[in-house]
Formats: structure tokens, sequence, C-alpha cells
């Protein structure tokens, strides 16, 4: 009988995050018991966010548990069902962690259709690194017609849906990413009007000529020197949505500029979490499958091969060197 692969936090990291930081096991399969579904996983999905759920600090997600499967998005196939809203065979998405099986008592699975879009897209841009990019946009920059949006992180899971659905909104889309092959892609398939590497010597001049009308709406995810470089460039009565500080996670504190800066231009910047909106959640998602059915939205994965790799993915995601939405496939 196939076992079940599980991915635990052997201990908290005291420094940056390592694979060692994990252990594997092997359990057998659960059976579902009252109301319970049995999830056989296909894809995991990493996020930014794991690194901050790995320490004991207080934050607005509950740290994970030492000793616990890692939690984290998944996809997957219902293998069995005692739970009248769900059948074998349904597509779902839910939180089941690192490990190839999950329970649930269905509260946090929904059904998804997994033949218009593939099923890992719900991970991506019709899951949450989608819905955080609309919210972002939408809900905080709210971008005018010929306005400025300046994307950081441009090619990510999120940055990459945030750029696009900039431009759909009429917006001139700039980006910020790591290297000349995330530059060009961010430009030539994604649509941006220009995308400036951070990695480049002359990256606060290059920031300079690709903003020169200055920038409106700011859609952070990186925070550290692109985050310093992109306040000089800000306009009055600009917007600032801060998603993530990836730059900071295993880094020095991202710190902010003499507020005047704030009062004088009078620059509107908000922090938010999108698991705090979840009443939006089925509009946003109606609205980006809408926009990948019509193909006005594509995205790009990094996928590595099997639970065991994880650890390892991890780390390689909060270094940057993922190439748009990390997953595992869960072999």
């Amino acid at each position: 009988m196939a076992a079940n692969t599980q991915v635990l936090l052997d201990h908290r990291p005291t420094d940056k995050v390592s694979p060692a930081c994990f252990r594997i096991v092997e359990t057998p399969i659960p059976a579902p018991g009252p109301g319970e579904v049995l999830v056989r996983h296909t894809f995991l999905s990493l996020d930014p966010y794991m690194r901050g759920r790995l320490s004991d600090a207080k934050s607005y997600a509950k740290p994970q548990e030492v000793g616990e499967v890692m939690g984290g998005g998944t996809v997957g196939i219902v293998e069995a069902s005692n739970n009248p809203r769900f059948k074998a065979g349904d597509a779902v998405v839910g939180m089941g962690g690192w490990q190839r099986y999950s329970l649930s008592d269905g509260g946090t699975l929904r059904v998804v259709e997994a033949k218009a879009i593939p099923i890992q897209a719900y991970l991506g841009p019709a899951g949450m690194p989608g819905v955080t990019a609309w919210y972002g946009l939408n809900k905080i920059i709210a971008p005018e017609k010929n306005e400025t949006v300046l994307v950081s992180a441009a090619t990510g899971a999120v940055g990459s849906v945030a750029g696009q659905l900039a431009k759909l909104a009429g917006a001139r889309a700039v980006g910020i990413a790591g290297g000349p092959e995330k530059c060009a892609y961010a430009v030539r398939e994604l649509g941006y009007a220009a995308c400036v590497d951070h990695k480049s010597l002359r990256f606060p001049e290059d920031l300079k000529d690709a903003l020169f009308n200055g920038v409106d709406g700011l859609f952070e995810n990186v925070g550290g020197e692109p985050f310093q470089q992109a306040l000089r460039r800000l306009n009055d009565f600009s917007r600032i949505a801060v998603c993530g500080l990836i730059a900071s996670y295993e880094g020095a504190p991202t710190a902010l500029p003499d507020m005047r800066l704030f009062l004088v231009r009078r620059i509107k910047m908000e922090g938010f979490i999108v698991s705090d909106h979840m009443d939006l959640w089925p509009q946003a998602i109606n609205e980006l499958i809408g926009h990948i059915a019509a193909k006005r939205l594509i995205w790009r994965e990094t996928i590595r091969e099997g639970l065991e790799n994880a650890p390892q993915a991890l780390v390689d995601l909060l270094h940057g060197e993922n190439f748009g939405k990390m997953l595992i496939r869960v072999n």
C-alpha cells in the first residue's frame, strides 16, 4: 500500500532557512471519518509568506508548529469522501500542506473546474497570488488611464498578474525584476512598457529613465533597495500597496525615509493581507478566470518534482531562483 509522504518542520531557523530545518517522514494513508474527505495532492504551492510562519514571532498568521506537517496551498483530486459536498474524482483546492494525502472536513476545500484551465492555475493566477494582485491593484492603487504603475518582483506569481491587470486598466506598467532574462520576459510576454534589472550596477539610473513620468501607483513585493529607489520617483497623490517584503525576510529590515515625503506628496501607503478580504475572492477569481480564458492573462511556472525537494525549493524561492509561480509536483 502506498504511503503518505509528509514534510515536517524539524526546528525553526536561527538565521537563514535551509533544507535541514525540515524532516521527511512516511506515514500510513489516512482513512476519512464521518464528514471527512481524503485528497490526493497533485501540486503544492510555495510562497514567500511561508518564511514568516517559520518564526514564532507574533504576526498576522499563526506560526508553523514544530514537528507538524508544513502548511501550504494544494490542489488535488478527491480519493474518498464521507462529505455530501464532495465526491470521488472532484478536483479541489485547499490548504492540504506539504504531504501527498490530506484529510479535510471540507471547510477549507473548494471544488474547481480543471478542464478549462490547468489545475495548478488555482494556486497561481486563479488563486491566492492572483487575488492578491487583483486586490492590491484594484482596491488600493486603483489606477486611472495613462497613470504609471510600478511593480516590483514583476515576473513573480503576484507581480506578473498585477502588471497585466494594470495594463488592462489602461495604465503604463513598469516592472522591476532580477536579471535580463526576467526583464525581457516582462516586456515581451507580459506587456510591461519597461522593466528594470535591480541587479544592474545602473539600477537607479535605469529606473529613473523608465519612470520619466514618475510613479502614481507602486505595487510593492520586495522592499530593500528597489523600494528605496521607487520612493524617490513617487508623484503627488501616489498610492502604495505593500504586499510583501521578500528582500527583508532573510536580510536587513526595510526602513522608511523621512516621513516628510509622505506629507508633502500626500502619499497613501497600505499594507494588506489578502485573507482579510475573503468576501471579495469569488468576484476576483471569476474576473481572473475570465481574463485567462480570453488569453488576456498569461503566467509562467517553475515546477520542481517531488515533495522531498520542497525544502530546497523554498530556499530557492526566497533567493529569487524561481521564474514565475513556484510549484512542487507531488509524485
